[in-house]
């Protein structure tokens, strides 16, 4: 079994980096593997709601990395994404490409295990964690549980070492996404069939 790690900072071995690969080692200490996924520093595209990913089964521009995380993340079978905090928020470019990938292919990651991580100096996490999150839950992910809000402080990654309950939450996160994935294999039970989706416009 394998999970990926989505570093979702610019900085390819900051400090988002530095709370994913203590998720990693736990991990690996359980017996899963993991891989990681950034999303690099080139340019991305934002979503133009063209609808052509619903004849392609993937997003239209394919000059960037969201075709390359859809494969990965499909290929994967839990999903964990980290990113910084910018303004109270996850950054932009992560989003652009979430927004993306999530739309063109949420139906082929439902029932996946799946988890955020966010990095911050100060503030700001929970309301980039809640933001994240939000990417799972629309699409029948389940989400892995920590023993607090998955958030690691500081403003470089020697910072973040020293957060010594921040890389406990990742290790318990790691350690909680071995435990989901074991589970559902030794269960072997076909996941829930989703009802025709019923979409209500609120106009009057």
């Amino acid at each position: 079994m394998n999970v990926l790690l989505v570093n979702g900072s610019p900085h390819r071995s900051g400090c988002t980096y530095t709370a994913l690969s203590e998720v990693a080692a736990a991990l690996k200490k359980e017996g899963i593997g993991a891989e990681f996924f950034w999303i690099g520093t080139k340019a991305v595209h934002g979503c133009t709601a063209c609808g052509k990913c619903r004849e392609l089964g993937k997003c239209v521009f394919d000059d960037d990395v969201c075709n390359e995380l859809i494969e990965r993340m499909q290929k994967a079978d839990g999903i964990i994404v980290g990113s910084p905090v910018y303004y109270g928020g996850p950054n932009g470019a992560l989003c652009a490409v979430l927004d993306r990938a999530f739309y063109s292919a949420s139906a082929t990651l439902a029932n996946k295990p799946a988890a955020a991580v966010v990095s911050c100096r100060r503030g700001g996490a929970s309301a980039s964690f809640d933001r994240l999150n939000k990417y799972f839950t629309i699409s029948r992910m389940p989400v892995v549980p920590s023993q607090y809000w998955n958030s690691v402080h500081g403003k470089a990654p020697g910072e973040v070492r020293k957060d010594l309950e921040g890389l406990q939450t990742m290790r318990t996160l790691g350690k909680n996404m071995a435990w989901m994935l074991k589970s559902i294999q030794k269960a072997k039970l076909e996941p829930p069939r989703p009802e025709p989706q019923i979409a209500t416009n609120f106009i009057r």
